[in-house]
Parts: C-alpha cells; sequence; structure tokens
C-alpha cells in the first residue's frame, strides 16, 4: 500500500486531521507505518486510543523509525499496547528482488 485508500468522508474532523498528519509524516518510512496503521484502525479507535496515537505521533521521525525497525531499543514510556500494534504495521522496506 502506497497511498489513501481510506476516504476521510465518513471520519470526524479528528479523525481526518489524524489521517492526513499519517500520510505526511516527512519520512517516507514512517508514511508508510503510520498510514498503513490509520487506514486499518483510525476508524474504530476508542477517544483514549486517539490520545495516545497522537501522542506517539509526536516523537520524533529520526527516533521513532529506529525504534520501530529495532535498531534503538523502544524507550520505556513507548513500551505499550499501542506502539506495538503501530509498529507490527512495518513495511518491508528492502527492495524486492527479482528471481533468478
Amino acid at each position: 500500500m502506497t497511498g489513501v485508500t481510506l476516504t476521510s468522508a465518513g471520519l470526524d474532523p479528528r479523525r481526518r486531521r489524524i489521517l492526513f498528519r499519517c500520510w505526511h509524516r516527512g519520512i517516507r518510512e514512517m508514511d508508510l507505518v503510520f498510514g498503513q496503521f490509520a487506514e486499518n484502525e483510525l476508524p474504530t479507535m476508542s477517544e483514549a486510543e486517539l490520545d495516545e496515537f497522537e501522542t506517539i505521533m509526536a516523537e520524533e521521525d529520526n527516533d521513532l523509525v529506529r525504534w520501530i525497525m529495532g535498531t534503538w531499543p523502544t524507550p520505556e514510556h513507548l513500551q505499550t499496547p499501542m506502539f506495538a500494534r503501530i509498529a507490527a504495521y512495518k513495511p518491508d522496506f528492502d527492495t524486492p528482488r527479482i528471481p533468478e
């Protein structure tokens, strides 16, 4: 998935804003992680989950990509079920290999 497939037409203003921010992070890897997560999870998230999601989104992208990819240990304040759910949406960043 490389772009928005979830329409924002049926979403409340907060969810529309979050969806846009997820696909416009500034680092393409984070666009893919947060965008895919939002596509699948945003419509059914509770207000408390939205709060936690926005808190995680406020972290620096360069740090987030390292934590999500596992190159840096996840800080204690992000060792939460929500962060684990987001990290599970890791796209395959490796270039696909053409079979020989």
